[in-house]
């Protein structure tokens, strides 16, 4: 052993710090053998080494291969007893602090849920939702031979309750083609004669699609002179005719292909001027056709003003119902011999309309295409006999409607179509109900198949919105993105953005969320900021 400790003295002090480092990153059963090795690879690296000290090495390693002994174990046990004793400590520092006592708003048995929720995996995601205005889609999947099935021919049998993915995906690309209306409405709200001859633009949500034809409704009532003088730049609210939707038709092969046929989509908007809100108001039931006959019993009937809308021709521009039946024959001339669709979608007042153009085009040619209508808070339209026309006309009817919408309750009898359906399945009530349906003005019933949405199951929307959020598009479509079943919780992975919704609604947005995000601030690419104390995270966790 005095050859090693004469030769300790020879080695630079430095090396044997490096060598103890790399020993102490190995098991506590390593050989003094693979610790002097280290010390010997580091030792030959250094820069200077001659001969002599190389054969130090050799003969040390030859050595220390016969006398090399384990070294004895780390007390591993007693560190584990001491971790063990400090989280015990800190366990019991949370558990005096009670979090959940002091957590905002005082929500009972929400503490656990709304801290993974405000995590900073959620904050960055309202990071990347900012930076990235465009809403988030689920995968558009390949429909197929199945597309009639999602375009209603089954009436939606077996994909509502719980929501088929692809029809979840389809619901929401017609809402945007609603936004789109409304966007392009409120961009230029003004009509005129030189307006409507030329091109309107349109930002389509799906560049898929191309825009033919923009439509235009007039109301058959107007205002005094008088209220334009008064107000000359809200002219335009009070002006008979608006432009009210447009026609776009799909144009891309492979979306052809992914949704298995040529769609055609008819997209209307809700009320934006005073004439269109006093005709919402004519809610007396009117014949559709008129006759010299007396009105029968069984005689089809809508809204007075939903109807004055569809049939009034404008003096510039015809009627929408004229409008929408000539450019749906023109489109089905174009694409003849294709496998085609016809979509019609409306929100509020353009899903009232929505029904009457599909009643309208389903017999305006010999061989009119499926016809569908996906309607969001739409109101009744007509009565009953109105609601067998549409059925016989084969046109499919799919509502989405919001328990806490009350547009979707009006006009007429101000009860659920649950509470009237159990009505009628009793014997009693069912030969009143009938009678009152064909004598009384107010007699209106919903057309179609329903998809029920609830403004309570969004865990961002508080429970007590008002009237205008549970009417609002985005809220619809916020819920729809949401939902997965009656007896389900909003989806964890929901894919659509909240900043639309928050910036039309933020007083209705729940403020355990809007007060946790407080602190956040965000650079965007003007080199302004934007405040965080009303943007939420999108409800996706992935």
């Amino acid at each position: 052993m005095a050859q090693i400790a004469q030769f300790g003295s020879m080695l630079p002090s430095h090396n044997l710090k490096r060598a103890g480092f790399r020993c102490a990153q190995q098991s506590t059963m390593s050989r003094p053998s693979r610790l002097w090795a280290s010390a010997r690879a580091a030792h030959v690296q250094e820069k200077g080494g001659n001969q002599k000290t190389k054969d130090h090495l050799s003969n040390l390693d030859k050595l220390l291969q016969k006398e090399a002994a384990p070294l004895p174990p780390r007390p591993m046990k007693s560190i584990d007893r001491e971790q063990q004793s400090e989280s015990n400590r800190n366990r019991g520092l949370l558990q005096e602090l009670n979090l959940a006592r002091i957590w905002p708003e005082g929500i009972p048995g929400r503490a656990v849920e709304a801290a993974a929720e405000m995590s900073p995996r959620r904050l960055t995601r309202i990071q990347q939702m900012l930076l990235n205005q465009q809403p988030e889609y689920s995968p558009r999947n390949h429909l197929g031979a199945r597309w009639r099935e999602y375009h209603g021919s089954r009436d939606w049998v077996g994909l509502l309750d719980p929501l088929d993915e692809n029809l979840r995906r389809e619901m929401v690309r017609y809402g945007e083609f609603i936004q789109a209306a409304y966007q392009s409405f409120h961009s230029d709200p003004a009509t005129t004669e030189e307006g409507i001859k030329s091109w309107r633009e349109v930002g389509l949500p799906d560049k898929s699609y191309h825009v033919t034809k923009s439509l235009y409704a007039t109301s058959s009532i107007g205002l005094p002179k008088w209220v334009d003088d008064v107000a000359p730049d809200l002219s335009w609210m009070t002006q008979r005719s608006s432009c009210v939707g447009y026609v776009a038709v799909c144009q891309d092969e492979r979306e052809i292909a992914r949704m298995g046929r040529r769609d055609i989509v008819i997209s209307l908007r809700g009320t934006a001027t005073c004439l269109e809100w006093a005709e919402n108001f004519r809610a007396l039931l009117v014949p559709m056709e008129k006759s010299n006959d007396q009105a029968t019993e069984d005689q089809p009937k809508v809204e007075c003003g939903f109807l004055s809308l569809f049939r009034t021709q404008g003096e510039h521009t015809p009627s929408l119902a004229e409008s929408v039946v000539q450019e749906i024959k023109r489109l089905l001339e174009t694409y003849k011999g294709e496998t085609l669709s016809i979509t019609i979608t409306g929100h509020s007042l353009g899903a009232a309309l929505a029904v009457l153009v599909a009643d309208e085009i389903s017999t305006c040619a010999p061989e009119v295409p499926p016809v569908a209508v996906f309607s969001f808070g739409g109101p009744r339209v007509g009565n009953r006999a109105f609601a067998e026309r549409i059925k016989a006309n084969n046109v499919k009817v799919l509502r989405i409607v919001n328990n806490q919408d009350v547009i979707t309750r009006v006009p007429g009898v101000f009860l659920s179509e649950e509470l009237e359906q159990k009505l009628m399945n009793n014997a009693q009530v069912a030969g009143v109900l009938e009678f009152l349906s064909n004598k009384m003005p107010l007699a209106y019933s919903h057309v179609g198949t329903e998809l029920r949405v609830d403004t309570r199951m969004s865990p961002y929307l508080r429970p007590d919105a008002d009237v205008a959020c549970c009417h609002d598009l985005e809220a619809y479509l916020h819920l729809v993105d949401g939902f997965m079943a009656s007896n389900c919780p909003f989806r964890p992975n929901a894919k659509r953005s909240l900043f639309k919704l928050l910036s039309e609604q933020g007083s209705n947005v729940k403020k355990l969320y809007t007060s946790k995000a407080k602190s956040l601030t965000l650079k965007i690419e003007n080199d302004g900021v934007v405040s965080m104390s009303k943007c939420l995270p999108s409800p996706s966790s992935s």
